[in-house]
């Protein structure tokens, strides 16, 4: 006779195989009356119908497959194929209801049969499913096809964008051994305030009020971080704080930046054709935005020798501008830059790099992301100047952890140095003043 624990754990494995059966005969009806409708009317034609009009001609072909199967559906196995076909064929298909829910921050496709999601910082197996291979490359097609982009064997991967701005990465085999991948870094529909992310514990409001004048004042900013800290959500914060009126060139791989002025030019770099030509990098077009006489240049991440195109921007006369890096640390962020500048193909001594770093950039803000998933802003640093072969910087917040509580969450604070900057001054001139409880936190 078997133990009890043995039957336990053979009823688990039977119950999870039944409905793992069951949800992949799901897939293939779903499938099935997706195939019917297609073969019975252009997708054009299916795309140009009512609401109305096209549920009921998804519920008169789901009741023609259902009796062709010789099947019987629940109404609500009915309702949830309706929906999937829906999905098919006005959005995302499966992808769509996660698409929709507005706790999700990012979808990660790892194959047709592993979807994971991160919510609240945290990764979660959906169990949502695709059919095939071919099923997640048919999706993947319908976010590049827009945008004039593709991918095949020969161009195995691609960056793309939805249309509310989020941001996609697909890698297909050979690339992927797995199958298909998609990454979707997902935007809010309505972009995240100041107050939101003084909400969020990213940074204070004291912070936020130092962070405007610097902004107003249109010293240089570059946020950095690792991946997923938040750096694109912090420069959308920051150009928030940019005057009406000023005339924004944005320049980005994949345009994801939502400014709120009127006057703003986006720029998005486009990759060579299938002949490997025609392409354009965010080198060529830092340099065209040089000459649209453009009051404040935000390029949307430094990754190669355009920051040597973007240091010269700042360096001759295009204050204000801001970007983001991908570093460790804010002084990790000036040696990346140095090794970029590098990679431009320009011998230039290492003394005359970093005094271009030092004319160029003011202010670091470096961001973090948690083991609890929360992301904040862990130092805003100045850049004061050359040292000998050392640029020196001075903290002027920091956040300081003291640990984590019994659920896992981060205990900690952020703090101001007690130290003014140097540039305090200087913003005098530009007619910004900083708040009056900052100089008395200074001293």
């Amino acid at each position: 006779m078997a133990a009890p624990q043995t039957r336990t754990a053979w009823k688990g494995r039977y119950l999870e195989e039944a409905k793992q059966q069951e949800a992949e005969k799901q897939l293939q009806i779903r499938d099935e009356i997706h195939q019917t409708l297609l073969d019975n009317a252009d997708l054009q034609i299916l795309q140009s119908l009512s609401d109305d009009q096209l549920l009921e001609r998804i519920q008169a072909t789901t009741a023609q497959v259902a009796e062709r199967r010789r099947l019987t559906l629940t109404a609500k196995i009915r309702q949830q194929l309706y929906s999937e076909v829906i999905a098919e064929l006005r959005g995302y298909g499966p992808l769509q209801v996660l698409l929709d829910d507005p706790t999700i921050t990012e979808i990660m496709v790892n194959g047709p049969r592993q979807v994971y999601v991160e919510r609240g910082g945290k990764l979660y197996n959906t169990g949502v499913a695709f059919t095939d291979d071919s099923h997640v490359r048919r999706i993947i097609e319908k976010i590049i096809s827009p945008l004039g982009r593709w991918i095949d064997e020969s161009s195995p991967m691609v960056d793309a964008r939805l249309p509310d701005g989020s941001r996609v990465n697909a890698i297909i085999p050979p690339l992927a051994v797995t199958g298909p991948c998609i990454t979707i870094r997902k935007f809010a529909k309505d972009p995240l305030t100041p107050g939101d992310l003084v909400g969020f514990d990213t940074l204070t409001e004291q912070m936020t009020q130092f962070l405007r004048a610097c902004v107003e004042a249109r010293l240089n900013i570059i946020v950095s971080g690792g991946t997923g800290s938040g750096k694109t959500t912090t420069l959308n914060v920051l150009s928030s704080f940019i005057p009406p009126g000023a005339r924004i060139v944005t320049i980005e791989d994949a345009a994801e930046l939502q400014l709120r002025q009127e006057h703003v030019i986006t720029l998005e770099s486009r990759p060579p054709n299938l002949e490997g030509t025609g392409g354009v990098t965010i080198r060529h077009l830092v340099r065209n935005a040089l000459r649209m006489r453009p009051d404040r240049i935000i390029v949307g991440e430094v990754r190669g020798g355009e920051a040597l195109d973007m240091l010269q921007a700042m360096n001759t006369g295009h204050n204000g501008s801001l970007t983001t890096a991908h570093t460790n640390s804010p002084r990790d962020t000036l040696s990346r830059l140095e090794t970029m500048v590098l990679m431009a193909g320009t011998e230039l001594p290492s003394r005359a790099r970093r005094e271009q770093l030092v004319s160029a950039f003011n202010l670091i803000i470096h961001q973090s992301r948690f083991r609890d998933g929360t992301r904040k802003i862990t130092h805003i640093t100045e850049v004061q100047g050359l040292e000998n072969e050392t640029i020196t910087l001075q903290d002027i917040y920091c956040y300081k952890q003291h640990g984590v509580d019994e659920e896992g969450k981060v205990i900690g604070e952020h703090t101001y140095t007690g130290l003014r900057p140097r540039f305090a001054d200087n913003l005098l001139t530009q007619g910004v003043e900083l708040p009056a409880e900052l100089f008395e936190a200074w001293g």
